[in-house]
């Protein structure tokens, strides 16, 4: 790990740690800004991650863990080897092979890696965190500062009771290794090529349910997949559905929590964001009938 000069602005940013790693950022224009901000560096062949503050241990740990994955016969997008972690004003920057051109998974391709990858056993040259999505949604909610009060106090009471039904089920207990973030659009299909996983942020352990969960929530109540898809990602998986579970509803409900949660923190800085999450408080509250039709963020 290296340090680099701290800049306040994220282009530049990518470009001090392009400067540190010998990395050609002329040309550096941004794919996505979600958890991490993702920038294509065309020249350099190369895809640089740019972490909030304070999170190097993480995104230290999406490169074991995306290298450990692909070790293990999962074909992951893979870290640059001999490019190391540079910081810039405290934000880690990692660098990562481009993705050629392709199309999301379909939902029966999903089930199929999440099988394989509930399957293999825990890594024992590093740690993984316990999955710990209670605690992940009420950092979020704190974070929520352009939320009216009320509606803050809505939202923390809601995983209060989420939280002390699962605390009598076994979700708790298993020790899996789970993606944590599981939907098709991180599982990627190159043209004419095998599935490639992505995104490696919320890699724990946990209970597999939890990477079941997004695809039985999009069916059951925003009807975004059809019952021939998801009957396919169920037999895909090897035949469990997890809307059998007796606790299906409460972690259904902590899904939409958690959607809801992380468009409500960007909606200080984003009208639009801060309309959708209106409107999502209005669907958790009942108000609006499913299925639920919620903009993508």
């Amino acid at each position: 790990m290296t340090d680099a000069p701290t800049s306040n602005d994220e282009l530049d940013v990518v470009r001090s740690a392009a400067s540190q790693a010998g990395l050609d950022s002329a040309d550096a224009r941004l794919l996505r800004n979600g958890t991490n901000a993702v920038y294509l560096l065309t020249k350099a062949g190369v895809v640089a991650r740019v972490g909030r503050p304070g999170t190097a241990r993480g995104a230290e740990r999406q490169v074991k863990v995306a290298t450990w994955m692909s070790a293990h016969g999962i074909e992951t997008n893979l870290p640059i080897a001999g490019l190391d972690l540079v910081l810039v004003d405290g934000r880690p920057m990692t660098w990562w092979t481009p993705i050629p051109a392709h199309r999301h998974a379909t939902p029966a391709e999903l089930g199929a890696v999440l099988r394989r990858l509930h399957d293999l056993p825990a890594p024992t040259s590093f740690d993984l965190p316990r999955l710990d999505v209670v605690g992940h949604v009420a950092q979020r909610i704190a974070s929520a500062g352009a939320l009216p009060t009320s509606d803050r106090d809505w939202l923390r009471d809601r995983l209060a009771r989420m939280s002390a039904d699962l605390a009598t089920t076994e979700v708790h207990q298993a020790r899996h290794v789970v993606h944590g973030d599981a939907w098709q659009g991180n599982l990627i299909v190159p043209d004419g090529g095998s599935p490639i996983l992505l995104d490696f942020d919320n890699v724990s352990i946990g209970h597999p349910t939890w990477d079941l969960i997004p695809l039985a929530v999009d069916h059951e109540d925003f009807g975004r997949i059809s019952s021939d898809d998801y009957g396919a990602f169920v037999s895909a998986y090897g035949g469990y559905d997890v809307r059998d579970a007796p606790w299906f509803r409460t972690l259904a409900d902590l899904q939409e929590l958690r959607w809801t949660a992380y468009v409500a923190e960007k909606a200080a800085t984003s009208p639009a964001a801060a309309a959708e999450v209106s409107h999502r408080l209005a669907c958790l509250r009942g108000e609006i009938p499913r299925p639920w039709k919620w903009s993508a963020f």
